[in-house]
């Protein structure tokens, strides 16, 4: 198994989340991280109204969903995301992966790959 660890950043529409949500959980990922998010990009925004206003807003919701797994499951993550989320539209999200230099448990001090343990099973 590799030792490498690695962070996965996805950034969906908040309508796409249980989709994704459960397709993770099936090949075995059910720890992740969720924040709402506002971002832009190619859909440039879009118009809303406010008191009768027409307001154009350039920031949309977005939902930024964090899994910390070993480099050994992180195609799956990657394939498994951009089979439940893509559309072929813009809108369709962002996957960003990064190197973690360490994971440490806070419970009891593991570190590394057995932080991500739990009970015989990796478990993001």
């Amino acid at each position: 198994m590799s030792d490498k660890i690695k962070k996965i950043d996805i950034i969906i529409s908040p309508g796409k989340f249980e989709d994704l949500r459960e397709s993770l959980h099936e090949i075995g990922i059910t720890g992740m991280t969720v924040s709402k998010v506002l971002g832009c990009g190619m859909q440039k925004g879009r118009m809303e109204y406010y008191r009768g206003n027409t307001v154009h807003t350039n920031l949309l919701h977005k939902l930024k969903v964090v899994i910390v797994v070993c480099e050994t499951d992180m195609d799956a993550v990657i394939r498994t995301a951009r089979k439940v989320l893509c559309t072929g539209e813009a809108g369709d999200g962002k996957i960003f992966v990064y190197d973690v230099a360490n994971v440490i448990r806070i419970s009891n001090g593991a570190e590394g790959i057995d932080a991500l343990r739990y009970k015989n099973r990796i478990c993001v």
